[in-house]
């Protein structure tokens, strides 16, 4: 008899586990095969396929900075041949303008010799070595007679940058933007700069510079 119902209930308990499985299955949803993506170049036979996925062109760095490279000053300033402990931007930034302030008609026979140094300090792409270089080119055209006709035939080395940095304004939307006040910002900077440019370099300024900086529009013209 015992034996009989340990049968009976290990029958009923078969009976009873099926039902539940089943129930568990319909349930659960059935995992879906998602196809296997080949990511491939635009414009080449991959990119034909039926599971391909074509990646996006890469970031152009137009606007990254540039690492900055090793100059004298800088080696002898690290090297303490300099008597002074200050930070040399200072230094080199007030240097040159006091050179500007007072250099005279020795300005004009070196300004082909400072078209490279302009040109690199600009290619670096750093905003505020931007702002700087622009308020001495500011500062240069000033300086002496036929500075900024002297100029005219480097610009497709110097505006190429400011074309790329022309319309890089601060959008401070309802808040006020400081950087107005001290000068820092690009954008501005290079429509003060291109303005300078047209006011000295005389007759031919204007076209060079809308050749190089085509939104460009005239200060004197308008």
């Amino acid at each position: 008899m015992v034996a009989e119902k340990e049968t009976l209930g290990l029958n009923k308990c078969s009976d009873k586990m099926p039902k539940r499985r089943t129930k568990l299955l319909a349930q659960q949803p059935l995992p879906v095969h998602q196809p296997h993506s080949l990511v491939s170049e635009g414009f080449t036979v991959k990119a034909m396929m039926k599971n391909s996925v074509v990646r996006g062109p890469p970031a152009a760095g137009a606007f990254k900075e540039r690492p900055t490279k090793p100059t004298a000053f800088r080696k002898f300033y690290e090297r303490g041949d300099f008597p002074i402990a200050l930070e040399h931007e200072f230094f080199a930034r007030q240097g040159v303008h006091d050179m500007l302030e007072h250099g005279g008609n020795k300005i004009l026979p070196v300004v082909p010799q400072l078209i490279i140094p302009i040109k690199n300090a600009l290619n670096l792409r750093n905003r505020q070595v931007i702002c700087v270089t622009l308020k001495v080119l500011q500062h240069l055209v000033v300086s002496a007679e036929m500075v900024g006709e002297a100029l005219v035939p480097y610009y497709r080395q110097i505006l190429p940058i400011l074309n790329i940095f022309k319309n890089m304004n601060v959008n401070s939307g309802d808040g006020i933007d400081y950087s107005q006040q001290k000068r820092e910002n690009v954008g501005d900077l290079i429509q003060e700069t291109l303005g300078a440019f047209e006011r000295h370099g005389g007759e031919d300024a204007f076209i060079n510079i809308k050749y190089m900086v085509p939104t460009y529009e005239s200060c004197l013209l308008n």
